[in-house]
């Protein structure tokens, strides 16, 4: 009996297409959100541990000129970091187990014909071990180069494409503002960074060299500093804080002209914004799934007032009201559901583009799918009940009239 009434309420649907295909819609419309919402979610909290680990290690901490910033270069305007800060806190507080500055510029690079705008990196020879980023190919520059500021650079898979069209790179040279640099290794693929910058469009060369012979300047764009105890960043990360507000003699109720950001930190941070992304998106594909859902209760009922005479006929031949109730929940339940499937599709396939656009890998979610199933049968199971119970009640009498 169950099968018959599954098939008497397929047909019904291919009869009224256009009724169908707008109850479909709000469903679709709310289960791609969902799904959409719930995918890239878990693929961005993903890849936002994964470069929090590249970046901080177990026992990172970054310091940034200029206050309330994230991982980014100066801002305008930022208070001068220097390496002489940075080699003061490594003397004063023995937590610190290593530590390698960085200066940030971006420059215009030229090989021949070929040219790119490209994010350049000074930093120490202990940034390859520090920064856990070592290089694919060729050697990462040594103590002596950063001594003897040379003129030697490490060039990221971006800027091999670019610029040197596919040709190995190492050895060869390449200007940076018109300043000739020797290559001598290709860095590690790293993809996007938090910010969705490409951190393979970078060079990294000697600190020294892109101070003395690029900017000009003696400041810093920022440090990463190596705690010995991992359990005591905290600590340490407030230490670093009072020490370099009394080097730059801030009084009390000045802000700091710097930033100190911990693994903790960013996590928080984070932690924030997907509350807020987990709270609101869904929130708003909820209510598009429930003014489908009214909508499908709507033209339901419209349904019922327009089959009238069939609802008679078939309570006239002796179908029962539990009969006609079960056929017209099983309407609105197949109708939501295949909207459901078809945004489970559209919200997977858009969750992809966008994952891949932000190099989040694969980000397919089977607790997305059957979340998206679930609701969307469940909305149309709610929105046919109403239908349903006045459909049954029609008396055969009344319904043949």
């Amino acid at each position: 009996m169950t099968a018959r009434l599954v098939a008497h309420s397929v047909r019904a649907l291919f009869r009224y297409r256009l009724r169908t295909a707008f109850m479909m819609i709000g469903s679709l419309v709310g289960i791609a959100a969902l799904t959409f919402v719930v995918s890239v979610g878990q693929g961005a909290r993903q890849k936002m541990l994964t470069t929090v680990r590249q970046i901080f290690g177990e026992s990172g901490i970054m310091i940034g000129a200029g206050g309330h910033q994230m991982m980014g270069g100066p801002r305008a305007g930022a208070a001068r970091l220097t390496i002489d800060d940075i080699e003061a806190l490594a003397k004063a507080l023995p937590e610190i187990e290593a530590w390698d500055p960085q200066q940030v510029m971006s420059a215009s690079v030229r090989r021949g014909s070929a040219t790119a705008t490209v994010r350049v990196l000074g930093q120490s020879e202990r940034s390859e071990i520090l920064r856990a980023r070592s290089v694919s190919r060729g050697a990462y520059f040594d103590l002596a180069a950063v001594k003897r500021l040379e003129r030697v650079a490490l060039v990221g898979e971006t800027v091999v494409r670019d610029v040197f069209g596919g040709d190995d790179p190492v050895g060869g040279e390449i200007l940076i503002d018109s300043v000739a640099f020797k290559i001598i290794g290709v860095l590690e693929r790293f993809g996007t960074d938090l910010h969705g910058m490409d951190r393979d469009n970078e060079i990294v060369v000697p600190i020294s060299t892109l101070v003395r012979r690029l900017t000009n300047v003696d400041s810093i764009a920022g440090a990463k500093l190596v705690v010995k105890d991992s359990g005591r960043i905290e600590e340490t990360a407030r230490e670093i804080t009072r020490l370099l507000r009394v080097r730059h003699a801030l009084i009390d109720g000045q802000p700091d002209d710097f930033s100190v950001l911990t693994p903790v930190d960013v996590q928080r941070m984070f932690g924030r914004m997907q509350r807020v992304l987990s709270l609101y998106l869904p929130l708003a594909a909820s209510v598009a799934l429930v003014v489908g859902g009214i909508v499908a209760a709507t033209l339901m009922l419209a349904s019922v007032n327009a089959r009238v005479a069939e609802i008679g006929l078939r309570r006239a031949v002796g179908a029962q009201p539990e009969q006609i109730r079960l056929q017209f929940l099983i309407e609105a339940a197949m109708t939501m559901l295949g909207g459901g499937l078809a945004g489970v599709v559209i919200g997977s396939a858009a969750g992809q583009y966008v994952a891949t656009r932000m190099e989040l890998g694969t980000v397919f979610s089977w607790a997305a799918v059957l979340l998206g199933l679930l609701l969307s049968a469940a909305t149309g199971l709610a929105a046919g009940v109403i239908p349903a119970r006045r459909a049954a009640r029609l008396r055969p009498a009344d319904a043949l009239r």
